[in-house]
């Protein structure tokens, strides 16, 4: 008997749809009509056990238990789930094949392995685990897979990532959670001051920002804006580049500060004559940009529809598991397999019958075009998400459902439409020794954007109203007219909202100054992962560290003075960083899990001795006594 062990009811279900019928329902599994069962974990059936399994001395919490740092790790069963844990484990020891089925990035492999592992079967038995990657639940997709199995040991260095990834996240999280609260309760906080890898960096990051707002002065700048008209008696606009001689009166982003200067170089080329010094013109294109990963998709879809990053993942997980209308959502790639181009006519004829508004643009889509999203050697455990080639009514999804999958659906179409054309028109002129500068852009065919809504792309690429720039040559001369001095003020980086803390997170090498830092956290795309992002934004708020004002992310005054009790090194991105580039390591076989362990571990007692020596006296009166719960608080990231 072959058994098929999926990471969840869904992917159960629909991998026993294209086995054998008959099929008989069991509690927990399938049968199929050869024999072969398909069962299924409901996410993780195991977790890391809490401190008082190892001793029971550590149920209460004390600073001289710490580090608290396990010799042999215990996982055990998750109450809530142990029914199916045990159907699971019979099955696993009636079965002559496995097949692990979980989801086909690092959490998918450890989930299902560390069930096989657990179940006590041989070690023959273990190694001759087999591996399905399955991306897409349409049937063909998933038939496909069931052809192309793989060993499960290929697969134990991701595994091994993820295993080193969980305890060090419950090393840390554990030890300093407890460390921080024990500190903070001594100088009257209440409650619980939960640390995590990459949520306190995160909420460093609120906090920076909402600091940086707060601290931040206007200053006015200016610009010097002429009127220049040339031979034949056509005028246009064009703005004073300030030279270098002019830098000690400009900002770090080359603003001029200086309004006697602004104005001096305003009335010595008023009524002046001078000359056009360069024209340059250029037609560009823009390709289409690539199909969505999570991240991206949540970005559009809270810019969009004011969608949080949970809930776009929730309902990404709906078209994915019940609809089938979405691939695998929790995906970090923006490419595509080779092999997906030949299904694009079932896709988008799919995409017509389901997003009706997007009919017209599946029938102008030019599907023998192919973008750069088709790339196999970008593609490791996932591929973008796309839609499938199943077609559903749009009155059976909800509104949100409706509105995600339209945004997956055009992203796709883009694919098969061409470059967005623009021109750059230049001028360069000088007037008494002064650098004058005019540019213009303009639209010279919509491309893909005809794809964006109007309210989003009104306007891009293009200056509507105004008149077009003159036609001149280097050397023609030209006249100041007139002449105004332009005063702005500086203005504030804006608050946090969904889309640009998850953008943040993404793109968080840019807060960053150390080079080699930086390079790590391109290399790893940021803060957590795909999967996590969300769920960590959403426990900033839940623990009170986070609140929202309208669209607004705010830190509150807790996360505020935790942040500003904490050293440096925990708030900032660069442990994270670190990790992350030797958790890639361990994945890619070129590091071992002793040798991310072992350092990780012994630099605990140095962290605790920093940590001890900081001031938690801020955060007196704070707080709201809870029940405590270490098994939901303190193992986050």
């Amino acid at each position: 008997m072959i058994l098929y062990i999926a990471e969840k009811p869904s992917v159960g279900r629909a991998v026993a749809d294209v086995l054998p019928k008959p099929h008989q329902k069991g509690d927990g599994f399938i049968r199929v009509a050869n024999g072969d069962v398909v069962t299924w974990c409901i996410g993780h059936l195991l977790e890391q056990a809490e401190p008082e399994a190892y001793d029971p001395a550590y149920k209460k919490w004390k600073k001289e238990h710490l580090p608290i740092v396990p010799t042999e790790w215990k996982q055990h069963v998750k109450s809530q789930t142990r029914k199916q844990f045990n159907t699971v484990k019979k099955l696993i020891k009636e079965a002559d094949q496995l097949v692990n089925m979980g989801d086909p990035d690092r959490v998918g492999q450890i989930l299902v392995d560390e069930v096989i592992n657990y179940s006590g079967i041989s070690k023959t038995k273990r190694e001759a685990t087999l591996r399905c990657l399955v991306n897409d639940m349409n049937p063909a997709a998933i038939k496909k897979a069931l052809n192309t199995l793989r060993k499960n040991t290929e697969f134990i260095p991701l595994a091994t990532s993820a295993l080193a990834r969980a305890r060090a996240d419950w090393l840390y999280g554990i030890n300093m959670t407890r460390l921080c609260t024990l500190l903070g309760q001594s100088a009257g906080y209440n409650g619980i001051l939960s640390i995590g890898r990459v949520q306190t960096p995160v909420l460093g990051l609120v906090v920076h920002r909402d600091r940086e707002i707060e601290h931040f002065v206007s200053k006015p700048f200016y610009d010097v804006l002429v009127t220049l008209r040339t031979a034949a008696g056509e005028s246009f606009i064009a703005k004073w580049k300030p030279s270098a001689a002019c830098q000690p009166y400009m900002d770090d982003e080359n603003r001029m500060l200086s309004r006697k200067l602004a104005e001096f170089v305003l009335g010595k080329v008023k009524g002046k004559e001078g000359l056009i010094k360069a024209v340059k013109r250029d037609r560009k294109q823009q390709a289409a940009p690539l199909p969505y990963n999570l991240s991206a998709l949540q970005i559009d879809a809270s810019k969009r529809f004011n969608l949080n990053a949970q809930k776009t993942l929730d309902i990404c997980q709906q078209l994915y598991e019940r609809h089938k209308l979405i691939t695998y959502p929790r995906s970090d790639c923006r490419y595509l397999p080779k092999d997906h181009y030949h299904e694009r006519q079932t896709v988008t004829q799919s995409i017509a019958q389901t997003a009706t508004t997007l009919a017209k643009a599946v029938q102008n889509a030019n599907l023998s075009l192919k973008s750069k999203a088709w790339n196999d050697a970008k593609i490791s455990a996932h591929h973008a998400i796309i839609p499938t080639s199943r077609a559903m009514a749009a009155e059976r999804l909800t509104q949100d459902e409706s509105n995600v999958y339209a945004l997956v659906a055009r992203q796709y179409l883009m694919q098969f439409y061409p470059p967005f054309e623009y021109a750059e028109h230049q001028i360069d002129s000088e007037i008494e020794g002064g650098l004058f500068i005019a540019r213009q852009t303009s639209v010279i065919a919509e491309g893909w954007k005809a794809l964006l809504p109007p309210q989003k792309h009104a306007g891009q690429g293009s200056e509507a109203g105004a008149p077009a720039l003159p036609d001149v040559t280097a050397g023609d001369p030209v006249t100041c007219t007139d002449g105004k001095v332009d005063e702005k003020q500086t203005t504030p980086p804006k608050r946090f909202t969904d889309a640009t803390l998850l953008a943040a997170m993404t793109g968080i090498a840019r807060f960053v100054s150390d080079p080699e830092v930086k390079k790590v956290l391109r290399e790893t795309d940021g803060l957590g992962t795909e999967a996590t992002r969300a769920g960590i934004i959403e426990l900033l708020f839940k623990r009170q560290f986070l609140i929202k004002k309208g669209k607004e992310i705010h830190s509150t005054e807790i996360g505020r003075q935790l942040v500003g009790s904490l050293p440096e090194r925990m708030v900032a991105p660069d442990m994270t960083a670190h990790w992350e580039s030797q958790l890639e390591a361990i994945s890619e076989k070129q590091m071992r899990y002793g040798q991310f362990m072992q350092p990780l571990t012994e630099g605990l007692n140095t962290l605790i001795a920093e940590v001890g020596h900081s001031n938690f006296s801020a955060l007196r009166g704070m707080g709201k006594k809870t029940v405590r719960k270490a098994r939901r608080t303190t193992r986050k990231k």
